[in-house]
C-alpha cells in the first residue's frame, strides 16, 4: 500500500478550456489523471454514472479511465482551468499523449497511467469546492499558470508544485477546519489583527451571538478558547517580528499590546520555551 507522498506528479499539459455544451464534452473516459477547475457556474459534472453541481470555484478529479461527461448549457459557457498528468510516473508519463475514449469504450490496462493502492489518494473526492479555499484555488492557478507560460524549467516548477498542492488538498479535507460563518469572518479579523485588546464580548457582538453560546461555537469550531486562540497568533506574530524586523524586544512588546516588556517575556518563554532574545539568536532551538 502506497502513501501519498511519495507520489511522483507529473505534468503533461495544461490549458485552459471553455466548455460549451459541445458533442466533445459527452461521456468519455481519459488514460491519465486529469484536474478541472471550474471558475464560474452552474453546470453539472457526470462522474461514473452520477451527476454533480458545478459552481464557483468548482474541483473536478478524475481518475485513468473514469468515465465522466460535462452537462454544460451552450446558453451559459463555462470556462476551466485543465491539468493532466501522471501521479506515479514521471519516465515515462503518458499524460504527455494524453488521449479519450468515448464511454463505454475501455482503455487497454497497458494504455492506462501507472496506478498503485493508495487509501489516502482513494479519499479524495472527485468534485470539491475550493470556494472557501482561497490558498489551495489560487495556487492550482498558479500552477496551470507556471507550465502554460514559463519558458524554462515549466515542468520541473510545475510538478513540484502539484505534488506539493494534493498534499495540502488532502490535509485540508482531513483537517478539521471552521466551517460556520460568523466564526471564519471573527477568525479573519482576528488573523488580521491579534494585538488588539478586544473582549470576548466584543468578539460575541460581531458574530451576533450570545457570549456563551459563542464561546461553546468558538471552542467547537478551532479547538482553542477565544483568549488562547488570539494567544497563539499574537506568539506567532511575536516569532515574525523577532526573525523579520529590527524591532527592539521592548517596542516588539508595545507593538503586540502589552503595557510592558516583562508580561510578554514571561507568555513568550512558557509558550516555545526559550526567552525572546535567545529566539532571536538561536530560533530552531524552539520545543
Amino acid at each position: 500500500m502506497k502513501q501519498l507522498s511519495e507520489i511522483t506528479p507529473y505534468v503533461g499539459d495544461s490549458m485552459t478550456y471553455l466548455y460549451d455544451g459541445s458533442s466533445n464534452e459527452r461521456l468519455r473516459t481519459c488514460n491519465v489523471y486529469a484536474f478541472h477547475l471550474f471558475t464560474d457556474g452552474p453546470g453539472q459534472m457526470e462522474v461514473d454514472g452520477r451527476r454533480y453541481p458545478i459552481d464557483k470555484r468548482t474541483l473536478v478529479f478524475l481518475r485513468p479511465g473514469q468515465a465522466h461527461a460535462f452537462h454544460i448549457s451552450s446558453q451559459q459557457p463555462l470556462s476551466s482551468y485543465n491539468l493532466y498528468c501522471d501521479l506515479w510516473e514521471s519516465v515515462q508519463p503518458l499524460s504527455v499523449n494524453r488521449s479519450f475514449a468515448p464511454a463505454p469504450d475501455q482503455f487497454q490496462a497497458d494504455t492506462l497511467a501507472t496506478t498503485f493502492p493508495c487509501d489516502e489518494l482513494d479519499s479524495l473526492p472527485s468534485l470539491f469546492s475550493l470556494q472557501p479555499h482561497p490558498m489551495l484555488y489560487d495556487l492550482f492557478i498558479t500552477i496551470a499558470n507556471t507550465y502554460s507560460e514559463s519558458r524554462f524549467y515549466h515542468n520541473e516548477a510545475a510538478n513540484s508544485l502539484l505534488y506539493a498542492w494534493v498534499l495540502n488538498w488532502y490535509n485540508t479535507i482531513h483537517t478539521h477546519q471552521p466551517t460556520d460563518y460568523r466564526i471564519v469572518r471573527l477568525l479573519a479579523h482576528l488573523n488580521d489583527h491579534p494585538e488588539r485588546r478586544e473582549s470576548v464580548e466584543s468578539w460575541s457582538q460581531f458574530c451576533g451571538l450570545k457570549r456563551t453560546y459563542f464561546h461553546e461555537l468558538f471552542l467547537r469550531e478551532t479547538g482553542h478558547t477565544p483568549k488562547a486562540y488570539q494567544h497563539k497568533l499574537i506568539m506567532k506574530r511575536a516569532t515574525h517580528l523577532l526573525l523579520e524586523s529590527d524591532l527592539s524586544i521592548t517596542a516588539i512588546s508595545e507593538k503586540l499590546g502589552y503595557l510592558s516588556i516583562h508580561p510578554f517575556t514571561r507568555h513568550f518563554s512558557t509558550y516555545y520555551g526559550v526567552s525572546p532574545s535567545q529566539y532571536r539568536l538561536h530560533p530552531g532551538r524552539v520545543r
